[in-house]
């Protein structure tokens, strides 16, 4: 690939589908927020027309907004994966909640959501109830995922929505505590000192940083994937991490972000965080 762009551009992948033609929308309007460059690829032997629409969508949302064509050949997986080292932000399309079935962003959005060096946001359609609640972020507490919860501030402030930022963890004692205690049962739950600290220092300082946004912090019991992505809940941005690959323990905690895609009703950013931190 022969195409450079400008660094921190918002880039889009293209394949014609009404899936795609939602990611531009939503990416254009971001870009001017921002007030980012809008890149368009399409990887067809038919691009151009496809990557000439899709900017007169953009337009449409975003005339402001200086837009590049970069119809391409080749795996579409490399494409966005040799951008995303210049890109601020990648974005795709999908369909609706369940696994992603589109040609183009099936096991590409897979495999750029898992390696991309900047941030992926994959694009769900909204339901017809559905009512969104702001932006929801997963923290887990540690130094890395700074990034993360960053992202969730810059991202409410820019689109003036409520924030809510969540630790999850797993606990045993605490599942059993709170079974009782829903059964009307004479129990004490765990004060959960430990956990609230992480959440609080995970946080700290970007209040001050972000004084418009209205934030929310708290703590859900259960696995990562279903405390992010609950049944009954819509949130117009759903952010998680997406820790390196160095060992196997964080090849296993890497398809956390994959299944939170997958399972999520909203729109899902996946934010790549550093390797740890000293």
């Amino acid at each position: 690939m022969g195409h450079s762009i400008e660094h921190g551009s918002v880039v889009v992948a293209v394949d014609g589908s009404g899936h795609a033609d939602r990611a531009v929308r939503w990416a254009a309007r971001h870009a001017c927020l921002e007030r980012r460059p809008l890149v368009l690829v399409a990887a067809a032997v038919d691009a151009l027309p496809i990557i000439e629409r899709a900017a007169a969508a953009a337009r449409d949302v975003a005339p402001q907004v200086p837009v590049t064509q970069l119809p391409e050949h080749g795996d579409p997986r490399r494409i966005l994966l040799d951008l995303s080292d210049d890109a601020g932000l990648l974005v795709l399309g999908s369909r609706g909640r369940g696994a992603i079935r589109s040609m183009l962003l099936g096991s590409v959005s897979a495999a750029v959501s898992a390696h991309a060096a900047c941030p992926v946001v994959v694009c769900r359609p909204p339901g017809a109830a559905d009512t969104r609640q702001g932006v929801l972020v997963g923290a887990d507490g540690t130094p890395e995922s700074r990034r993360v919860v960053e992202f969730g501030y810059r991202f409410a402030a820019l689109h003036r929505l409520p924030l809510s930022v969540v630790h999850c963890y797993w606990d045993a004692v605490v599942a059993v505590a709170a079974y009782r205690e829903a059964r009307g049962e004479p129990t004490e739950v765990p004060a959960l000192v430990e956990e609230r600290a992480l959440l609080a220092e995970s946080v700290a300082g970007l209040a001050e940083q972000f004084p418009d946004v209205a934030v929310t912090l708290g703590l859900r019991h259960g696995l990562v994937d279903e405390a992010l992505a609950p049944r009954g809940e819509a949130w117009d941005l759903v952010v998680v991490g997406r820790h390196p690959m160095t060992s196997l323990d964080r090849v296993l905690s890497g398809s956390i972000a994959t299944a939170v895609v997958e399972r999520s009703r909203s729109t899902v950013a996946i934010v790549p965080e550093p390797a740890s931190l000293p």
